[in-house]
């Protein structure tokens, strides 16, 4: 017996012995019925294949939204984690400068984005100046002019802008994070409503991934997020 009829004969034995298992494998399923379609004459339409290719189509479209749909789960699951977790982190210290330092350091690395700001409106900042930093509240806290929170949102633009605003950063357009060591290819502005008599604040997270913060996605734990900061912000300036 020759080594070819020697192969055949184990690939036999094999399916013989676990048919289940060939049955299951798509590239193996694919090249018998393309061994029996060969064999068919060129005037035979094979409707019964037809209908498997069409419900094979349809299995893959099926499978890939399978796969797309438990990806956004998973991706929806880890984003809450994060802002659990970034919500149990700022609730934790016990003095304003703990608070700041904590925003200034760990912010960021616990959201898992490049960089994070308080943004805080004061008349210690004229307009047209720009956003300003200050030694004594570190680098996590960004002062701006009067107005500038609102203006910063909508670009300056004459509409209302919402609580939660996301959206994509070009990489020599102007944000927050220009001396970032990462360039930011997108943000998330938080508004903050510190209380009746104080100036609005905003809370400023960017990203170097493009895709992080798309208005097209829910606002949901972001929007829950400022309620945090605000109300953390609020009990400090009491």
């Amino acid at each position: 017996m020759t080594e070819a009829a020697n192969k055949f004969n184990e690939v036999r034995e094999e399916i013989l012995s676990n048919p289940k298992a060939f049955l299951e494998d798509h590239e193996v399923m694919r090249a018998l019925i393309a061994a029996d379609r060969q064999q068919q004459p060129s005037n035979v339409i094979d409707l019964r294949s037809i209908a498997m290719d069409r419900m094979e189509d349809r299995l893959n479209k099926l499978e890939d939204t399978h796969r797309t749909v438990i990806a956004a789960a998973y991706d929806n699951v880890s984003s809450m984690n994060q802002i659990h977790r970034a919500v149990l982190s700022v609730l934790e210290p016990d003095d304003f400068n703990g608070f700041l330092r904590y925003v200034e350091h760990d912010l960021a690395p616990t959201l898992g984005i490049e960089a994070a700001s308080l943004c805080l409106e004061t008349q210690a900042v004229s307009t047209g100046q720009g956003p300003s930093l200050s030694k004594e509240f570190g680098t996590g806290v960004t002062f701006m002019a009067i107005g500038e929170v609102e203006d910063y949102i909508t670009h300056g633009r004459n509409m209302s802008s919402r609580p939660v605003t996301m959206r994509s950063v070009r990489p020599d357009g102007v944000h927050l994070f220009a001396d970032s060591s990462e360039p930011i290819l997108s943000e998330a502005l938080l508004k903050l409503d510190l209380g009746s008599g104080n100036l609005p604040g905003m809370l400023v997270l960017g990203s170097k991934n493009a895709d992080q913060f798309a208005p097209a996605q829910g606002s949901d734990l972001l929007l829950f997020l400022g309620g945090i900061f605000s109300r953390i912000m609020r009990r400090w300036l009491a």
